[in-house]
């Protein structure tokens, strides 16, 4: 007997849980792309996005994941032999390193492991020494889906401006933009990328590029852009084919209006408060449970875990057993422990992640952490008592009373 008859709740980092309200939008007919709703909307998609990433800057969209999204960044700002300087969290400043490698550019990686944030002094230190300027730009992440950090991306600018080094500053957003706060314009990022399907709430295949005045200015030399990859006809489209360089995803774009219609009802800020007071609930629970025992959040300080994705570590093989037990014995599908491969763990059977993304709520969270418990229970793992008085201490000072 299982008690996982019913609703099945995807607790990933993405793609994450997709509102009704999206789903329903996009159970449709086709629509006519050259007339009518569809290309009535899409200034206003436009506008909302540029909206959640806090900027005035340009904005592509492309029919791409966020890998497509960092294929695209690349190749309007580079041309082959450019150095880029990569700033590793986690596997996926990596993984746009591999990227860029595959197309001609070098990369210098400053690696700060699994567990810890950029290290400004490190940071520093590698622009002092490129004393000619050959770095191009710099690459980043927000918010490293596997690690869970938060980097500072406001003191990466700072950073670069007290060294007077011109590299442009770019950034990815993909797991976080809609969950924490990021500020384009006021933080100096010259390029971010991001995707549709984490706190924007839209199932994977949209993938969006916003970009400053200096980094266009940089595109005019850049000998990697490519026809598909171009950044300026979709930043400057009229009609509806040149957004998307061909036909419209037609039913993307009717999930993604009614995702930023759900934001703009909430209020943007409530939405960002959300994710940080259900971000506290799950981190009070994970700390009470490892008090005595195994398991702890993969990044020790709390100021520094992003508030759309908590990576945990329990040792092996608990994190593979916890995964299994929640899924086919309460409806719950944990993350994987991806990129914590280490000696001592090679399938990463010791890491499993919660992914707390965009439509998600108090009862979902507290459900989740239950499961978790139980399992925790069922599977005889150590752990402290009292996770869930915590994790609903937590829920309940966050919301004002009426």
């Amino acid at each position: 007997m299982s008690l996982s008859n019913g609703r099945q709740y995807l607790a990933i980092p993405g793609p994450s849980v997709m509102p009704d309200r999206v789903l329903n939008a996009m159970h449709r007919a086709a629509p006519n792309i050259y007339a009518g709703e569809i290309v009535d909307m899409m200034p206003g998609i436009v506008t909302d996005l540029k909206a959640i990433a806090r900027t005035t800057a340009h904005c592509a969209i492309y029919i791409a994941n966020g890998h497509g999204t960092w294929e695209a960044a690349l190749a309007n700002v580079f041309s082959r032999g450019d150095t880029a300087l990569v700033l590793a969290t986690g596997r996926f400043a990596l993984g746009w390193s591999d990227v860029a490698r595959r197309m001609g550019i070098a990369c210098q990686i400053v690696d700060y492991g699994r567990r810890a944030p950029i290290d400004m002094v490190r940071f520093a230190e590698a622009l002092a020494a490129d004393t000619d300027h050959r770095i191009k730009a710099v690459l980043a992440v927000q918010v490293d889906t596997s690690t869970s950090v938060r980097n500072d991306v406001a003191a990466l600018r700072a950073t670069l401006d007290a060294a007077g080094h011109p590299a442009l500053l770019m950034i990815d957003c993909i797991a976080c933009l809609g969950c924490d706060d990021f500020r384009m314009d006021d933080w100096g990022v010259d390029v971010m990328v991001a995707a549709c399907q984490k706190g924007l709430m839209v199932p994977p295949g949209l993938g969006f590029l916003f970009f400053s005045d200096k980094a266009d200015r940089v595109r005019e030399t850049a000998d990697l852009a490519t026809h598909y990859w171009d950044w300026r006809p979709r930043a400057a489209a009229r009609e509806l084919w040149q957004f998307f360089d061909g036909t419209a995803p037609t039913h993307h774009i009717f999930g993604l209006r009614e995702s930023l219609d759900m934001i703009a009802e909430e209020g943007f800020e409530n939405v960002l408060a959300r994710h940080a007071t259900l971000a506290r609930a799950i981190w009070a629970a994970f700390e009470t449970w490892g008090s005595d025992g195994p398991l702890e959040l993969n990044i020790a300080d709390p100021a520094l875990r992003s508030h759309a994705v908590t990576a945990l570590r329990i040792g092996a093989p608990h994190g593979d057993r916890l995964r299994d037990w929640t899924s086919a014995n309460a409806g719950v599908t944990l993350g994987i422990g991806l990129g914590m491969v280490d000696a001592d763990d090679p399938g990463a059977s010791g890491f499993f992640r919660l992914g707390h993304m965009g439509h998600v709520n108090a009862h979902m969270v507290l459900g989740v952490l239950a499961s978790i418990d139980s399992g925790l229970k069922a599977l005889g793992i150590p752990h402290g008592k009292g996770a869930l008085d915590a994790a609903s201490a937590v829920c309940a000072a966050g919301v004002q009373p009426r």
